[in-house]
């Protein structure tokens, strides 16, 4: 719907004949108040419907991101862990460690050697 200039003067006339030139310029202001509040209600709900489009969005992408392939069979990951036991091969023999070598106290102490004077 274009309205040109002469349907433009037009419908301001008829409104001062109708309203007078007295309530013409308040009838503008609400007018003017009235659409500012729609417009400023259809902006409100433009970015709440745009919000709402992002987050469906991220929420298909992380739908679509496929989890990590389970690891294959018989790997470390997959077989059950022993708390603390210590795995034991019965095929393999282990000698006894020998006891450390500690000297006596009644040992006297040894001496610095020759040519050496003593404190």
């Amino acid at each position: 719907m274009n309205l040109g200039f002469p349907e433009m003067l037009f419908l301001f006339l008829l409104a001062l004949l109708l309203f007078g030139p007295k309530k013409l310029p308040e009838i503008g202001r609400q007018i003017g108040r009235g659409l500012a509040e729609f417009k400023r209600a259809s902006n409100e709900l433009k970015g709440q419907l745009e919000n709402e489009m992002r987050l469906l969005e991220a929420e298909d992408r992380e739908k679509k991101m496929s989890p990590p392939p389970p690891p294959p069979e018989n790997t470390i990951a997959t077989l059950p862990q022993m708390a603390s036991a210590p795995v034991v091969d019965a095929s393999v023999s282990v000698a006894p460690a020998a006891a450390p070598v500690v000297a006596a106290a009644s040992d006297p102490p040894p001496s610095p050697g020759p040519g050496v004077e003593g404190a």
